[in-house]
C-alpha cells in the first residue's frame, strides 16, 4: 500500500470529484432522462429468442442482470486488485466502460435499436456500480477516522451538486432545442447522453491525478488464485468482528428499502398521484438539493451524537416515509414527503459508507476486497428489495402495499443496528 498524507485538502477534493463525475450517470441516465426516453422509443413488446416480452419488463430485468453480474464479478476483481496492486487500473477501466457506454446511447434512436440501448445501459450500470467499489476503498487512505464522516459527506455532496448542474444543462438543451439548432427533443436527449459520458470521464481525470498510482507488481498465472485468497482473508477478518457483521446485516435491510424507494419514487408519483413530466423533474431536483444538505447535516449530527444515533434517527424517518406514502393521495403532501426522502437519502448513504470504514482496524486488510463486501451487499439488497416490491405489487395490484411492506425492511434494520457497538471517535 502506498501511504499518503491524510486529511490533505487537495487530495480530498480530488477524491470527491469522482462523485461529481459519475453521479451524472446515476441522475441523468438511471433516473431522470433515459427511463422515460426508453419507454417512448421502445415498442410495447420485444421478441427475445421467440418469446414476446414487455419492454418495461426487459428494462427491469436489465437492471437486475447488471447488479447480479456485478455481485458475482466484483469480489473476485477486488481480490485481484489488492493482490496485484492494480486498484487504479480497475477504477480507470470501469470509468472508461461506463462513460463510453453513455456516449453509445447516442445511437439509440428508434425501436430497432432497443438491444443496443439496453446493452449500453447495462454496461453503463456496470461501469458505474463497479467503479464505486475501488473509489470507496481510498477513503481510509486519504482521511483519518475522525474525518471519515465529513469526507464521505463531501463526496456525496459533490455528486449531488455536479449531477444537478449537468441535468439542468441537458434539460435546458432539450427545452430550447430548436433555438440552438437541434431538430427534435430526441436529438437533444441523445446529445445529453454524450455529455454525461464526457462529463464522467473528464472530471474523473482529476481523481486519477491526485490518488496514489498502482504498484508495479508483475502479473502471474496464479493471479485468480491469489484473488480468491485475498477474499478468504477478508472473510476471516470479518467473521471475527461481531459488530461489523451486525452492521452489515442491518445495512442490508435498510439500504434495500432506501434504494427501492429512490428507484421507484418517480414511478409511484406518476402512477399513483398522476404527476406530469415537469412535476417529476421538479421532484427529482428537490431530492438532489436536499440530499446535499442531508449528507452534511447527518455528518454533523454524527460528530455530536455518534454514528449509531444518527443512523437510527434516519431509519426511523424512513419508516415514517413508508407509512406516510401509503396514506398520501395529495400532490402537495407528496412534495413534503419527497423533502424528507431527500434529507435522509443523502445522509444515510454517506454515513453508512463512513461507518463501515470505521470497522477497519487492521492495516493488513486488503481495502478493495474489504469494500467489495459492502458493495456486493448493496447490490444484493437492491435485487432483494425490488423483488419483494414487485411480488407484493403483483399480488395486491397496489404499489402502496409494496411501500408499506418496505417499512419492515427499515424496522428490521433498526433492530439489528441497535446491537452494533461503535467505538468512540478517535481525534487526530
Amino acid at each position: 500500500m502506498i501511504h499518503m498524507i491524510k486529511n490533505d485538502k487537495r487530495t480530498i477534493r480530488g477524491w470527491a470529484m469522482f462523485d461529481w463525475a459519475n453521479s451524472a450517470y446515476a441522475l441523468v441516465v438511471s433516473t431522470a432522462v433515459f427511463p422515460p426516453f426508453y419507454s417512448a422509443i421502445a415498442p410495447d413488446f420485444v421478441n427475445i429468442f421467440g418469446y414476446s416480452m414487455d419492454s418495461n419488463s426487459l428494462y427491469s430485468f436489465s437492471v437486475s442482470f447488471a447488479f447480479i453480474l456485478m455481485a458475482i464479478m466484483i469480489p473476485l476483481l477486488s481480490g485481484i486488485a489488492d493482490y496485484s496492486g492494480r486498484r487504479m487500473f480497475f477504477l480507470k477501466t470501469f470509468t472508461l466502460i461506463g462513460s463510453v457506454s453513455c456516449m453509445a446511447l447516442y445511437f439509440f434512436n428508434d425501436e430497432t435499436d432497443v438491444f443496443l440501448g439496453i446493452t449500453a445501459f447495462i454496461l453503463g450500470t456496470i461501469g458505474f456500480g463497479s467503479g464505486i467499489v475501488f473509489y470507496n476503498s481510498y477513503l481510509p487512505e486519504i482521511a483519518t477516522e475522525d474525518k471519515y464522516d465529513d469526507v464521505s459527506a463531501k463526496g456525496y455532496a459533490y455528486g449531488y451538486v455536479g449531477s444537478v448542474i449537468l441535468l439542468v444543462i441537458i434539460l435546458l438543451m432539450i427545452s430550447f432545442h430548436d433555438t440552438i439548432g437541434l431538430a427534435t427533443e430526441a436529438i437533444a436527449i441523445r446529445i445529453g447522453f454524450v455529455l454525461v459520458g464526457l462529463w464522467w470521464l473528464g472530471f474523473a481525470l482529476i481523481t486519477f491525478k491526485v490518488l496514489p498510482p498502482d504498484k508495479s507488481i508483475k502479473l502471474e498465472k496464479s493471479i485468480f488464485k491469489e484473488g480468491f485468497r485475498e477474499l478468504k482473508l477478508v472473510s476471516r477478518i470479518l467473521m471475527k468482528q461481531k459488530s461489523s457483521i451486525r452492521f452489515l446485516a442491518s445495512y442490508f435491510f435498510y439500504i434495500a428499502g432506501v434504494n427501492v424507494i429512490i428507484y421507484l419514487a418517480a414511478i409511484f408519483a406518476k402512477e399513483e398521484l398522476a404527476f406530469g413530466s415537469s412535476e417529476l423533474i421538479v421532484l427529482i431536483l428537490l431530492l438532489q438539493f436536499l440530499a446535499t444538505f442531508g449528507a452534511y447535516f447527518f455528518a454533523y449530527l454524527s460528530d455530536k451524537k455518534g454514528n449509531k444515533y444518527s443512523l437510527m434517527l434516519q431509519i426511523m424517518i424512513w419508516v415514517f416515509i413508508c407509512l406516510f406514502a401509503y396514506l398520501t393521495h395529495n400532490k402537495m403532501h407528496f412534495y413534503i414527503l419527497a423533502g424528507f426522502v431527500g434529507l435522509v437519502f443523502g445522509g444515510i448513504q454517506s454515513l453508512s459508507r463512513s461507518s463501515y470504514s470505521k470497522f477497519i482496524k487492521d492495516d493488513s486488510v486488503p481495502l478493495t476486497s474489504y469494500y467489495s463486501y459492502y458493495d456486493v451487499l448493496t447490490k444484493l439488497a437492491i435485487v432483494c428489495g425490488t423483488l419483494v416490491f414487485g411480488v407484493v405489487n403483483q399480488m395486491t395490484g397496489s404499489m402502496r402495499n409494496s411501500i408499506l411492506v418496505l417499512s419492515f425492511f427499515f424496522i428490521i434494520g433498526a433492530i439489528l443496528l441497535s446491537t452494533v457497538k461503535f467505538e468512540k471517535k478517535i481525534k487526530s
